[in-house]
């Protein structure tokens, strides 16, 4: 069995509602000092040993990520 990870981010330029929520509050709670905060994803697969790398990015490219918008990154563990 193949293991991938994926992160999903957005992509530079691209406002982030959710990190700047995020930002906000930790603000609000005192943590100061925090330029900049962005919240993505990240995707933990599992497959038979037949699906490629090629194969999980064509995923990513068709569901798994908005590629208008994000930007990912493919990790294979566990070989």
């Amino acid at each position: 069995m193949k293991q991938y990870q994926i992160f999903v981010t957005g992509k530079q330029g691209i406002f982030d509602p959710a990190g700047k929520t995020a930002q906000n509050a930790l603000d609000n709670l005192g943590y100061t000092g925090i330029e900049d905060l962005k919240i993505g994803k990240f995707i933990q697969l599992s497959c038979e040993d037949s699906v490629s790398l090629d194969t999980v990015t064509e995923m990513c490219e068709k569901l798994l990520a908005n590629p208008i918008i994000e930007d990912f990154r493919i990790d294979e563990v566990g070989q």
